[in-house]
């Protein structure tokens, strides 16, 4: 029989992404904050890593980052360790070893630890003594975001980077073009594959997204992969050479499951676990995020990584809870670029709604199995986003002509005021807030300290920001006739 979880236990989390912030946030609400140790690696504490595209594009400051400030953790007995790097996991005695040599207890073991980017076989992007050429620079951490815009940031016009390219064209690549361009930086996209965001939507999609890119002053090469960076620009496979002061690495990430591999747990793309989250090998390490892997399946997402660790939360406080797996919602956040992915559109199996117009840029598409939205890819046109999304998350069953009404624009009578949203309809899908969660805060703040919506993707920051300006004042005692 396994041994199930105790109070007192050692709850040891290795990583201080969005992830183990999270974890720290239920074990807080269940008591078990003082026993419980956050090993960082940066010296930040745990912030929004998906907003990072926010703060290159201006939009955001890097401190609006952080989702829980260091005070924050102290007060609630969590002991938070910045700038704390693992160097081994020792089952057999549970301790893990820094990498200054010392060790740390536990009882339980959460692994963390995310994913870790992809670097491209570029030649001439790294120098002889194993630094990156100047010109390159990797998007994934605040620290990378700090030197990146060090760079674009530069007074004098002779410094300041003129052309970038960006290698990757998945959901991060767009977001970091945009934020560049929008700086006022030519940019340009080189995909390896033939179309955009290839991971979540289908080829007609990808070509709106690249008429759109166009529309927007950036060029997109497809089919192509850059092969060597030299004095003259970044070369491609197919004979072009892009004249360039920066190239920024987003060609995307591998789960980070070094640390588990090398403890002997079982690792196939991550660290294997059950529906408790438990590595199959030992009770006594979990894992969750990206590093994760669930039934053949590794998240990549905000909203199941948020949803792991709430139910990871229950198990080690000696509750009854298993993880089922989780419906995706992406968003992508880029100014005058608007895309939604529900679950898996190009692989889900099912009967397909779809209406496109590459003249204004949008594509919608629909996957319906048994009258059920089972995943879908909204481009250009997300004006009812929120109501597909309640009806994919709900599994909610459709007319016979329901799915397709839904990717028509809603129909609006002239003067008429949009219908109030209602209080069921879901918000928030990372932190799977309603309307009338939202409307019972008092402002954006609030929002966010009590349901944390808006600290996820950020895509449904409009739709609290409506919602908090509609919402009807409380009544006030003073002055009201008796």
């Amino acid at each position: 029989m396994l041994q199930q979880p105790v109070r007192g236990d050692r709850i040891v989390i290795v990583g201080g992404g969005m992830a183990a912030a999270r974890l720290v946030e239920g074990l807080v609400a269940r008591g078990l904050g003082p026993q419980t140790t956050v090993l960082a690696e940066e010296q930040h504490a745990p912030y929004n890593r998906i907003l990072l595209s926010a703060v290159l594009e201006g939009t955001h400051r890097p401190e609006a980052l952080t989702l829980r400030e260091k005070q924050w953790y102290a007060a609630r007995g969590v002991d938070l360790r910045l700038g704390c790097l693992v160097a081994d996991i020792h089952r057999d005695t549970r301790t893990v070893e820094l990498a200054d040599r010392t060790t740390v207890p536990y009882d339980r073991l959460v692994l963390a630890t995310g994913a870790i980017p992809s670097l491209p076989p570029i030649r001439g992007t790294v120098r002889a003594d194993g630094s990156l050429d100047p010109r390159v620079q990797a998007f994934r951490s605040l620290d990378d975001c700090v030197r990146l815009l060090a760079l674009v940031d530069r007074q004098t016009l002779h410094d300041r980077p003129r052309r970038a390219v960006i290698v990757g064209g998945g959901l991060l690549g767009l977001q970091v073009a945009r934020a560049l361009a929008v700086r006022g930086i030519e940019t340009e996209i080189v995909e390896g594959r033939d179309h955009l965001l290839s991971s979540q939507v289908d080829a007609s999609a990808g070509k709106v997204l690249k008429r759109s890119m166009a529309r927007l002053g950036t060029q997109v090469y497809l089919g192509a992969r850059a092969t060597r960076l030299t004095e003259e620009g970044l070369r491609l496979d197919n004979g072009y050479t892009l004249e360039t002061d920066l190239v920024v690495l987003t060609a995307g990430g591998r789960p980070r499951a070094n640390l588990a591999r090398r403890a002997g747990l079982t690792v196939n793309r991550g660290v294997i676990v059950d529906d408790r989250l438990r590595s199959i090998d030992d009770p006594h390490v979990h894992a969750i995020g990206d590093c994760a892997e669930h039934d053949g399946n590794v998240t990549g997402f905000v909203s199941p990584a948020w949803e792991q660790a709430g139910v990871l939360a229950d198990v080690l406080a000696g509750n009854e809870a298993t993880y089922e797996g989780h419906r995706v919602v992406a968003r992508l956040r880029a100014t005058d670029l608007d895309v939604c992915v529900l679950g898996d559109p190009r692989n889900e199996v099912g009967e397909v709604v779809e209406i496109a117009n590459p003249v204004t840029g949008t594509h919608r598409r629909l996957v319906v199995r048994e009258g059920r939205i089972v995943a879908g890819a909204l481009v250009g046109d997300l004006s009812r986003v929120g109501v597909i999304t309640q009806a994919f998350d709900r599994q909610t069953v459709l007319g016979d002509h329901e799915a397709g009404r839904l990717l028509l624009p809603e129909p609006m009578p002239a003067g008429a005021a949009r219908p109030r949203l209602p209080d069921d309809a879901e918000v928030c899908s990372c932190a799977g807030v309603d309307a009338g969660r939202i409307r019972a805060c008092r402002s954006l703040e609030d929002v966010r300290e009590t349901t944390r919506a808006t600290t996820g993707c950020g895509g449904c920051a409009p739709a609290v920001r409506q919602l908090l300006a509609t919402r009807e004042p409380e009544l006030s005692m003073e002055g009201t006739p008796l």
